[in-house]
């Protein structure tokens, strides 16, 4: 049946997100360095955006895969959707970039050239640079429409060229066929030069009877072996810098001898990057599948193929033609592609200040004396990162390796660290004679490759290695510490809970939340949730909720409560934080509790498919903050009559989440903790700094401070508040 609400399409909601991200590059309030860095991660975000969202959905629209949710036109319309808001957000970027980024570097003495004009007392610099640093690593390979096979590789930048051959008189026709020969070469020797490029002698040859006829040529940027952004010398207080690109072109006449170069302009390819796999597979099979199908994500199906706005129509319809690209593969940029790299720029001038995040700290409750065995065995304790220090958690895990009393370990993992000491702790466990037990989920993209490589070395060190359940993701953030006495009385085992991955790196970056907890109500059900895992029982939860078993069910039961509220004249109140709000199901059931008159408050990063300001949606708000951290907490609130329930776990309001995995979710039950989360999603909706309403036409619009009220910025104000608290 068909529903009688609306809901904002999934990606077109998630570009909103993402331009919510670029507008931070416009906030002066912010040091340049990271409001630069901002301009890097909107477009890091496309970039993985375009490798699997936008790749899954041409495929659908070729014909090549079919798909449950959208038809082949459908999919074309969405696709076609999609390039027109990205293009549209792309003209803001480079206006940004060339109107408020490059002015406000100037500003600061750092001169960085966009264009022909170079000083000329940096003339000379940039010609023994080219000649002595890069050169040695171009490679031009000629293209041609109709014989040249050539292979670009995924997301590497690469300058593509017309040149003509110079005029010559005519008794000198056959120097010209011979500095053609010359200058191309060794391109024209057929082989393979590891960047998968693969070209002819005979595709290769131009036209040398009518040697004023174009020739194009494209070269992959050497960034393996120079950095993207150059620094040239200072003059007085000013600095320089450069793209290497830049440099190139302005020498492209030494790579050329013999012909006039016409113009050049840069282009890079993204290929889809998700990786099919056979999701019924054993955890053998499915070991084997991912290492051999990760190998081929950097030649799969081109998704984007970007290019230079600049470059003429006829140059453009050349390198569509002889590259094979489609039309709706086709994405306008500016001149510099990639600036995710933006996140490397040098920064000359060591007068500008950079931002002063919020430093992780040390609970004093919990000094390097204190044992947090013995804390959480009197009361639990929930942290907050990366406000709190993780190594609180890492200590935690040590505490169990030389517990005499410690049993067995058991942890899932899905984003892993590099270099971890979550690992390395585990491993010291398992030499220590502990039995230790790890989820490892293989299936967490992006980190296939990581995951599999540490679990192996999990493995090696005699520790048991649970792979990937077949149709599934288990995406729970858990771990259990199982103890018994030394003489086999039953004494305290510890459960944790966390909103984000063990992962030290992203603890850094991530806000999250996480609990530690010796409740026997929670240690059974996360021993019972580790059985499932592991194949053995279905079992029966009472007081986590476990998605696919009984999540649904509960989160039902609390909407309606807040519904029957309402009913009766009460106060309905829900508060929901998450990143992603997707499920038709469950924005259902938030539509009709709005018509009851349930007051919902929604803080939602990303996307958000619910469509605010509608009839039936008049009492629900959209809340987004974009800050120093990236909001990660999944964190829900429901009034329940004036005695509210509190829940924290690691699911989004997805369907994948909610019905395709295994997610876990504690109620907090200690009434201080409690009303300590309360009093975080407060000050999250108090934000008049960073906090964004959601708009029935997913415009972001920025929250205003009211005079006479105090700034409020959350991520800060709340660091403040736990400060204050840390006692």
């Amino acid at each position: 049946m068909e529903s009688k609400y609306n809901y904002f399409k999934r990606d077109i909601s998630w570009l909103s997100f993402n331009y919510r991200v670029l507008l931070e590059a416009l906030d002066e309030r912010l040091p340049l360095y990271e409001r630069i860095n901002f301009i890097s991660i909107y477009s890091s975000n496309l970039e993985e955006f375009y490798k699997i969202r936008v790749a899954d959905h041409k495929a659908v629209a070729s014909g090549a895969t079919e798909s449950d949710e959208e038809t082949v036109q459908s999919a074309r319309e969405l696709v076609e959707e999609i390039n027109k808001e990205v293009t549209r957000q792309l003209d803001d970027r480079v206006r940004i970039y060339e109107q408020k980024i490059l002015p406000a570097l100037r500003k600061n003495h750092i001169i960085f050239y966009q264009d022909n004009h170079v000083e000329p007392f940096h003339q000379q610099f940039i010609k023994d640079f080219f000649r002595e640093e890069i050169f040695p690593y171009l490679q031009p390979v000629p293209v041609s429409k109709d014989k040249i096979v050539s292979f670009l590789r995924d997301n590497r930048l690469y300058l593509a060229i017309r040149v003509y051959p110079k005029k010559e008189e005519k008794n000198k026709g056959e120097e010209t066929k011979e500095n053609i020969e010359k200058y191309t070469g060794e391109c024209i020797n057929e082989r393979n030069d590891g960047e998968g490029i693969k070209v002819g002698m005979e595709e290769a040859r131009p036209n040398v009877t009518d040697f004023r006829q174009p020739l194009y040529f494209v070269m992959k940027q050497p960034y393996a072996k120079v950095p993207r952004f150059i620094e040239l010398p200072s003059r007085e207080k000013n600095h320089y810098l450069m793209f290497t690109e830049d440099i190139i072109k302005a020498n492209l006449n030494l790579i050329f001898p013999g012909y006039d170069v016409d113009s050049s302009y840069c282009i890079k390819i993204s290929r889809d990057a998700d990786i099919l796999i056979d999701d019924t597979a054993s955890s053998a099979d499915l070991v084997a599948q991912l290492k051999k199908k990760v190998k081929k994500r950097k030649i799969g199906d081109v998704c984007r193929f970007v290019y230079d706005r600049a470059m003429p129509s006829e140059f453009l319809d050349f390198l569509v033609d002889a590259f094979r690209i489609q039309r709706d593969e086709l994405v306008p940029g500016d001149k510099h592609l990639n600036l995710e790299d933006l996140r490397h720029l040098p920064n000359p001038n060591k007068s500008l200040h950079s931002l002063e995040k919020p430093k992780p700290m040390k609970l004093t409750v919990l000094d390097e004396k204190e044992s947090i065995f013995n804390y959480v065995a009197k009361k639990d304790l929930l942290l907050y990162y990366p406000y709190h220090s993780f190594e609180h958690f890492i200590h935690f895990l040590y505490e169990a390796v030389h517990n005499p009393e410690t049993r067995e370990i058991m942890v899932t993992q899905y984003r892993v660290a590099e270099n971890s000491a979550v690992i390395n702790t585990l491993i010291a466990a398992a030499q220590n004679g502990k039995k230790v037990t790890v989820f490892v989920e293989l299936k967490a993209r992006f980190d296939e490759e990581n995951n599999l490589a540490t679990a192996e070395m999990m493995q090696a060190a005699g520790i048991k290695i649970i792979y990937s359940i077949p149709g599934l993701k288990v995406h729970a953030k858990v771990a259990l510490i199982r103890r018994r006495g030394l003489n086999g009385e039953k004494i305290p085992s510890y459960a944790y809970i966390s909103t984000g991955n063990f992962n030290e790196k992203t603890a850094t970056l991530y806000a999250d939340c996480g609990l530690f907890t010796c409740r026997k109500e929670i240690v059974a059900d996360l021993y019972n949730l580790f059985r499932t895992l592991q194949g053995k029982e279905d079992p029966k939860f009472t007081t986590l909720l476990v998605a696919r078993f009984n999540l649904i069910p509960e989160l039902n039961r609390l909407i309606d409560r807040e519904i029957s509220l309402a009913d009766e004249g009460k106060q309905g109140r829900i508060i929901l934080k998450m990143n992603a709000l997707q499920d038709p199901t469950m924005i259902d059931r938030l539509y009709e509790a709005s018509e009851h008159g349930v007051q919902i408050d929604l803080i939602v990063r990303g996307i958000c498919c619910l469509i605010p300001g509608q009839s039936y949606s008049r009492n629900i708000r959209v809340t987004r903050i974009v800050d120093s951290f990236l909001e990660h907490a999944r964190i829900w609130y429901f009034g329940n009559d004036g005695t509210p329930k509190v829940f924290m776990g690691s699911p989004d309001w997805m369907r994948r989440n909610l019905y395709r995995r295994i997610e876990a979710i504690t109620p907090v039950l200690a009434p201080d903790l409690r009303d300590n989360l309360i009093e975080m999603l407060d000050i999250q909706l108090a934000d008049n700094q960073k906090a964004c309403w959601v708009d029935d036409k997913l415009q972001n619009i920025f929250k205003k401070r009211t005079p006479g009220t105090p700034a409020v910025r959350a991520q800060y104000t709340f660091y403040d508040w736990l400060n204050k608290t840390n006692s």
